[in-house]
């Protein structure tokens, strides 16, 4: 019926093509609206259909209007699009076809790289990836050893600077030689690293310069044991090459260089401060000048009546002389003696003679054989002939010029004191200055029977008073009494 309807309506069809038409219906909405035709009667065809149709072509109309309105974009996008598809498509497909012809390069690429930079053939430029990987990982850890000498630098510039206060603190020598012992066991560790290599040289520098700020500080004024101790094993610890330096085995001295670096410190800072008496020296020159001048326009001064009176500022420079001489060697002996090894300090002075006898009694090794020095003596050992040397040389050259008496035994008392303090630690001269020489014959003689009248004179103080106190010891042995030689 559907079909038979659509014949006979099909010529009253708007359609440029009537060839081309359809002889059925194509679509539902046309089966459909056939089909309810069928079912109406003719007066409805007549009077209501029309009607339903305008209505519904209004309707539809302002429902277009209504989405063209809405949709106007979306519609003129639509249609450049739907217009530029006629040149996309080929496009698409020449890029298909050069895609399908490039995979087979693009696998041949990939095939190469993968032999190339495979992880089982050794390439330099993945060993140097690597490392560049790995020194990106660890750049925090390399900075921090690259910092060690920095940190090392300043703890020992800070110490040497702390050193010239009043109080100065152990704390960063203590860093220090901690700092310098992680770079020496970083170096243990990477024995072939540059970078560690490196780190370790720069430490040695900055120790060089602790152990030459450490050596300096033994040549401060008025330095206490406490100190020298803490400063000698500091250098122990820096400079262990200085402890060994002298060593022999079971025998001979054991502080190694370190009582001899101690000990000319020690001596350079007696020296400095005896050099500080300069002007009451130049005085004493001048007297002694006075002296010879008035010797030599005299061919007998002893005879004439107007002798040499002088010698008030020789005395000046001598009793003060004489005071830090004996302060300052007693100072010495004594931190050397409480600082280093009871058998290196009770060899004291002695310690050549102690040596000597140790190499007859114990048997020799080969090395001893071959070495012609034998077994060095403890540093000690040659310190006094030139303490004594050095007094004595002063002594001879300007005792002479103080020619009052009581002046002189006073100088001579105070020189007996010194060498009773040094005597308390085994190294008493007072037997040597007997034995003064001087081209001055008759002003030695002077001198040495002073000096022989002040000892007498001291011995027989000494026997008294021990026999007024009881004392079953006499001090005549050495010829100091424990009263009359004042104890520092």
């Amino acid at each position: 019926m559907t079909d038979a309807l659509y014949e006979l309506l099909a010529p009253y069809l708007d359609a440029e093509d009537t060839s081309a038409r359809p002889a059925a219906p194509q679509d539902a909405t046309t089966s459909k609206y056939l089909h309810r035709l069928s079912t109406l009667s003719l007066q409805l065809l007549k009077d209501s259909e029309p009607q339903s149709l305008a209505q519904s072509s209004h309707s539809t109309l302002l429902s277009l209007q209504a989405l063209s309105n809405r949709s106007h974009k979306a519609f003129i996008t639509s249609s450049d699009n739907l217009s530029a598809l006629r040149t996309s498509i080929p496009r698409v497909g020449r890029e298909v076809h050069q895609l399908r012809d490039a995979i087979p390069k693009l696998d041949e690429e990939a095939v190469r790289f993968s032999s190339t930079y495979s992880k089982t053939v050794e390439n330099p430029i993945i060993e140097r990836r690597k490392k560049a990987m790995q020194l990106a990982r660890n750049v925090d850890r390399l900075s921090d050893i690259l910092e060690l000498p920095t940190l090392l630098s300043t703890a020992v510039s800070s110490a040497s600077a702390s050193a010239n206060t009043a109080a100065p603190s152990s704390t960063n020598y203590s860093s220090a030689l901690d700092l310098y012992a992680h770079i020496k066991r970083l170096q243990t560790l990477y024995p072939d690293s540059p970078l560690v290599k490196d780190v370790a040289l720069q430490a040695e520098d900055a120790m060089k310069d602790m152990t030459t700020n450490l050596i300096s500080s033994l040549r401060s004024q008025n330095i206490r044991l406490a100190a020298a101790m803490r400063t000698v094993g500091w250098l122990r610890r820096v400079a262990p090459e200085l402890e060994g330096l002298r060593k022999d085995g079971s025998t001979g001295a054991s502080e190694g260089a370190l009582g001899a670096i101690f000990l000319i410190s020690r001596l350079a800072n007696l020296v400095s401060t005896l050099e500080a008496l300069d002007p009451l020296r130049e005085l004493a020159d001048q007297e002694t000048r006075r002296r010879m001048q008035s010797k030599g326009n005299k061919s007998d001064p002893r005879s004439s009546g107007n002798t040499w009176s002088g010698g008030h500022q020789t005395e000046r420079y001598l009793k003060r002389y004489i005071e830090i001489y004996r302060e300052q060697t007693f100072a010495i002996v004594s931190l050397y003696k409480n600082i280093f090894t009871p058998e290196q300090s009770d060899s004291g002075f002695s310690a050549t003679t102690n040596v000597n006898l140790r190499a007859k009694s114990t048997p020799k090794k080969q090395s001893e054989k071959d070495d012609p020095l034998q077994v060095l003596p403890p540093a000690l050992a040659t310190l006094p002939m030139h303490l004594v040397t050095l007094l004595t040389e002063t002594l001879r050259t300007y005792l002479p010029n103080v020619q009052d008496k009581s002046s002189r035994e006073s100088l001579l008392t105070q020189v007996l004191y010194c060498a009773g303090s040094l005597g308390r630690l085994g190294g008493d001269f007072g037997m040597i200055l007997t034995l003064l020489d001087d081209s001055e014959e008759g002003e030695e003689r002077d001198m040495t029977y002073d000096w022989e009248e002040v000892m007498r004179k001291h011995r027989a103080l000494a026997g008294r008073l021990e026999q007024l106190t009881g004392g079953s010891t006499g001090a005549g042995g050495k010829g100091i009494s424990p009263i009359a030689s004042p104890v520092h």
